[in-house]
C-alpha cells in the first residue's frame, strides 16, 4: 500500500515510524515532513500540510492507498473531505466533526446540550460583554479560551480580573489568534489531576488508548509559560478503572452518540483531555486528532497493527477488533530551543549519541543536504522510553536525552515525578 501522512511534527513522526514497519506499507510520503521522517518516508517540504487543494493535486498523481491527515489544522480545513471526494480512503475526521476541537463553542455547546460533564462557561462574540462579565465575576482564577485552533495556546489561566481582562483584550481587540479569537469562552477553573485518553472511534464503537499525564509548562515543578506539551508519562496513575469506566460511561459514550445525534459522526482519533475533580470526571477539551507529544508516548505501548486500526475506524469496523497494548510504562521528554514557548533561534546542529534503544522523534527539526539534522522549532525532539516501570522508563528518557545535544537545547526535569509521588511507580 502506498500511504500518504500529512503533518510535519513529533506525533507525525510516530506515526510513520509504527506504520512505517507493517509490511503492508510499501510506498510512504510525508506532506510536508521533517528531519527525522526522512528516513523513513519520502518528503515533500515543497507543500504545507494546510495547503488542501496542492496536496489534492500531488495525490492525484501518487496512487495513494491511504491518507492519515495528523494535524489540528488540515482536518479543520477539509482535508478528509477532498481526499475522500477523489477516491482516497482517509483515517481522521471530515470538516463538520472537526468542529470538536476547531470551535470551543461548538464543543462546548454540545457538552452542555447532552449533559456531558464539563466546567460552567459564558461565551461572547465582543470584547465589551465579555470585560462587562470579568467585571462582575468573583472566583479566580479563572480560564479564558480563543473559540479557533491557536497552536496550542489559545488558553489562558487567569489569577486574577485584571489578568483575565488583559486576555480578553489581547485575544479579541488586539487580534493575537486572528480569526480563532472572534469570540471567547470564559469557564469556571476547575481543580484536580488531569489525563490525557486519546481514543480510537468509528463512529459508533469508542476505543480507549492507553492513559497518559502531559506536563504543558515551560518549567520544573509546573512553574513558567504554557506550551504544547514538555513531556508525557503512561498510563496515567490517576486514572484508576473505576475511574475509567466512569468516563466511558458519563463523557466517552455520550460524546460518539452526541455527534451522531447532530449528523456529525466523528471518525479518527478523538482526544479526551480530562480534570478529575472532586465531583467526578469532567472535560477540559477534545481534540479531534492524536495529542502532541502524548501520542508520541502511547503508540510504542501498542500492540496491534496501527494502519488496520485505521482502516477499521474508517470501515466502522472497530468494534470487530481486538486493540492490544504492551504491559508496563512509558516517559517522553522533550527537548526544546532555549527561549521557547516565547522567541528562539533555529538552525542549530544536532548532535546524537547512543540514545540505549530509545524512540527518539524529530518535532522541529530540519534535514540539510549534507545530511545535517538542525533545529527548525520550539519543540525540538521527543526522547521516548519504555520501562517495566515509571521510574525505569523515566530515568531510561533522561538518560537518552542526555545522549542529545543542539545549542539552548533545554527540557524539564521532573516529567513524571508527580506520577511518582502518586504511586505510580508501577
Amino acid at each position: 500500500m502506498t500511504l500518504l501522512l500529512i503533518g510535519s511534527g513529533g506525533r507525525e513522526h510516530a506515526i510513520c515510524a509504527a506504520l512505517a514497519k507493517k509490511p503492508a506499507v510499501t510506498k510512504l510520503y510525508a506532506i510536508p515532513g521533517n528531519g527525522g521522517m526522512a528516513e523513513i518516508a519520502e518528503c515533500v517540504p515543497g507543500i504545507k500540510a494546510t495547503e488542501i487543494e496542492k496536496i489534492c493535486d500531488w495525490a492525484a498523481d501518487k496512487s495513494i492507498d491511504f491518507a492519515v491527515p495528523a494535524a489540528d489544522d488540515p482536518l479543520c480545513l477539509g482535508a478528509v473531505d477532498a481526499l475522500e471526494a477523489m477516491g482516497i480512503p482517509c483515517f481522521g475526521p471530515d470538516r463538520a466533526a472537526a468542529q470538536i476541537e476547531g470551535s470551543k463553542v461548538f464543543s462546548k455547546d454540545l457538552m452542555r446540550k447532552y449533559g456531558i460533564p464539563t466546567a460552567d462557561y459564558e461565551v461572547f462574540g465582543g470584547a465589551r460583554a465579555a470585560l462587562a462579565y470579568l467585571d462582575a465575576y468573583e472566583t479566580y482564577p479563572v480560564v479564558v479560551k480563543a473559540d479557533g485552533l491557536a497552536l496550542g495556546k489559545g488558553v489562558i489561566i487567569a489569577q486574577s480580573r485584571e489578568e483575565a481582562q488583559a486576555a480578553v483584550r489581547e485575544i479579541m481587540e488586539q487580534g493575537k489568534f486572528g480569526a480563532s479569537g472572534s469570540r471567547v469562552v470564559i469557564e469556571e477553573f476547575l481543580t484536580g489531576p488531569e489525563v490525557s485518553v486519546l481514543s480510537f472511534t468509528d463512529g459508533r464503537t469508542v476505543v480507549p488508548m492507553v492513559s497518559s499525564m502531559d506536563h504543558k509548562r515551560a518549567r520544573d515543578n509546573d512553574e513558567g509559560l504554557n506550551t504544547g506539551g514538555m513531556g508525557v508519562i503512561a498510563p496515567n496513575p490517576f486514572y484508576t478503572p473505576e475511574i475509567a469506566a466512569r468516563c466511558m460511561n458519563e463523557i466517552f459514550i455520550p460524546t460518539i452518540a452526541a455527534m451522531q445525534k447532530e449528523g456529525k459522526p466523528f471518525k479518527g482519533c478523538l482526544y479526551f483531555g480530562l480534570m478529575l475533580t472532586p465531583g467526578g470526571p469532567k472535560v477540559i477539551e477534545y481534540n479531534c486528532r492524536f495529542g502532541d507529544p502524548e501520542c508520541q508516548a502511547i503508540l510504542p505501548l501498542l500492540e496491534t497493527d496501527l494502519l488496520e486500526i485505521f482502516r477499521a475506524c474508517r470501515e466502522e469496523r472497530l468494534a470487530g477488533l481486538e486493540i492490544q497494548w504492551k504491559d508496563g510504562h512509558a516517559c517522553c521528554v522533550v527537548l526544546a530551543s532555549g527561549g521557547y514557548p516565547e522567541k528562539y533561534a533555529a538552525g542549530f546542529p544536532i548532535t546524537f549519541g547512543e540514545t540505549g534503544g530509545a524512540y527518539v522523534y524529530h518535532a522541529g527539526t530540519k534535514r540539510l543536504e549534507d545530511g545535517t539534522i538542525v533545529t527548525a522549532g520550539g519543540r525540538v525532539l521527543n526522547v521516548v522510553a519504555l520501562g517495566e516501570s515509571l521510574p525505569e522508563a523515566v530515568e531510561r528518557a533522561y538518560e537518552a536525552a542526555g545522549k542529545i545535544a543542539f545549542e539552548g537545547a533545554f527540557c524539564r526535569g521532573d516529567i513524571g515525578r508527580r506520577a511518582m509521588e502518586a504511586g505510580g511507580s508501577g
